[in-house]
């Protein structure tokens, strides 16, 4: 974040006169080659204005933002508030909508309370920075307890949901890592980002479709993992909703044999990652989660005296910056000028990090007993109009002036909002802070497993979408799929 050849001073307001904005504005006087000036400090705390920090007057509330910005042709807007959750930013961020002003933050607060905030340290503020949730910390001692020495297999493992699982649990230092995927570029990129954490382990890219039970076996009887993060998956809404047969092909029938190849084989656990669209599904996509949910919950039940291998499931919302998500769609056509399109201006999801789903990915998959669901908490839903809103301010424009927001209707199989777990899941806490587990299942909910399996074989290898739109519909009555027209 050099800045040392700029011409002009940036003059900065920092928004928030505690210690980490002392700090802040004490480093940008010592270091006066970066070219930051500490013009003003807004603080809500009606003691402190009129006052000075650092020789730095408290010039009002966050009320005051316009007038301070205008009055001392203030340049950027520093946010100092380390314990600050995502909806006091993004009240900030309101009040500065009309500003044009580029944005940086001061680091967390464990760096706050080392006293090591430094120039280098302050970012402009990413998307995750909006979400309203402490960050969840790595465990090492429970993932070393679970994975240090074992055999790991990761499918989907160039996706960014399978990459970041597959550093997380690097950390423990597992003997064996193997990353599969269909797109050998995807898997290059990935075990290029792995260096940095590698210690001891091996890492044997396999450049292979989970659908192919041939390479699935291979891989299992050659490498014999102990534990599997099944992440490989068809993710697309609407792109699944056109191509049923190819959702069920992928997202069903795959995983019910990497389950029965996994149970042949004694693996320890095989871990499923699902979505919130698995309840209460609207989509095609939704379904086939759905699907694969059950399949784990009922031969987790069918095997209970049988079987050493536990079958667990994740179940969780959207995930910022993964390929799938609206932020770097959001983030490309604000570059390219607007206008940001949003389906409906009342739809709302459930947002987390990569980091965070993933390392409460691995932590359930390390303290599951099998037959559960994990549901990880994912604070309250963000309406999508105001997260692009807020990254359009972010980006120093103001939106529905400079760039354009426009509203659609909802796409098909398309919810306003999304839910986490369904009536009959009653959840459950676990040890682990944002996590809990259910063992609900519908009294009538039909069996997925056996000659559900072998009707939708048949119908997949025949081609036949209209067939197995009805099939899954059977196999999940709670599903309510919109008709396609003809």
């Amino acid at each position: 974040m050099s800045t040392a050849k700029s011409k002009k001073p940036i003059r900065v307001l920092i928004v928030g006169a505690g210690d980490a904005g002392r700090m802040v504005a004490h480093e940008m006087k010592r270091h006066a080659e970066a070219g930051f000036v500490p013009i003003a400090f807004i603080d809500d705390d009606p003691v402190k204005l009129g006052s000075s920090v650092e020789g730095v007057p408290v010039l009002g509330d966050r009320k005051k933002i316009h007038n301070v910005v205008c009055d001392h042709a203030v340049d950027e807007i520093l946010i100092a508030l380390p314990s600050a959750d995502g909806s006091a930013i993004r009240g900030i961020i309101r009040y500065c909508e009309n500003e044009r002003l580029k944005f940086r933050i001061v680091p967390g607060i464990w760096e706050i309370i080392r006293g090591e905030v430094e120039i280098k340290q302050i970012r402009p503020i990413r998307a995750e920075d909006l979400l309203g949730r402490e960050t969840v910390e790595l465990d090492l001692s429970l993932l070393t307890q679970a994975y240090a020495g074992k055999r790991l297999l990761v499918t989907g493992a160039g996706g960014s949901i399978g990459s970041e699982i597959c550093r997380q649990v690097l950390l423990a230092d597992p003997d064996k890592l193997i990353i599969m995927g269909r797109g050998e570029n995807s898997i290059f990129e990935a075990q290029s980002s792995f260096r940095e954490y590698l210690k001891n382990t091996k890492v044997i890219p396999v450049i292979g479709d989970v659908r192919d039970t041939r390479a699935v076996e291979e891989v299992l009887e050659r490498d014999k993992p102990q534990v599997i993060f099944h992440a490989a998956a068809h993710k697309h809404v609407g792109f699944m909703e056109q191509n049923p047969v190819e959702a069920v092909a992928n997202n069903f029938l795959a995983t019910a044999a990497l389950v029965e190849t996994a149970i042949r084989h004694n693996v320890e656990r095989l871990v499923l990652i699902s979505t919130d669209k698995a309840v209460n599904p609207r989509a095609v996509f939704g379904v086939t989660k759905r699907m694969a949910e059950l399949y784990l919950l009922q031969r987790a039940r069918q095997l209970a005296d049988t079987s050493s291998t536990r079958l667990i499931v994740v179940r969780f919302g959207n995930v910022l910056g993964s390929r799938g998500s609206v932020v770097p769609i959001f983030q490309r056509q604000i570059a390219q000028g607007g206008p940001v399109t949003v389906s409906h201006p009342e739809v709302a999801r459930y947002f987390m990090t990569i980091k965070e789903a993933t390392l409460l990915v691995v932590k359930a998959a390390a303290v599951g007993k099998g037959g559960e669901i994990f549901v990880l908490d994912m604070g309250d839903q963000m309406l999508i109009a105001e997260l692009a809103r807020n990254l359009i301010v972010l980006s120093g424009y103001v939106p529905d002036v400079d760039i354009p927001i426009v509203y659609g209707t909802l796409k098909q199989g398309e919810k306003l909002r999304e839910e986490l777990v369904h009536e009959f899941e009653p959840l459950e806490k676990t040890e682990l802070d944002g996590l809990h587990f259910t063992r609900g299942m519908s009294a009538t909910q039909p069996s997925v497993t056996g000659e559900a399996v072998q009707r939708l074989s048949e119908l997949v290898r025949a081609g036949d979408n209209a067939g197995v739109r009805a099939e899954i519909q059977r196999l999940v009555p709670e599903a309510v799929l919109t008709p396609v027209n003809s």
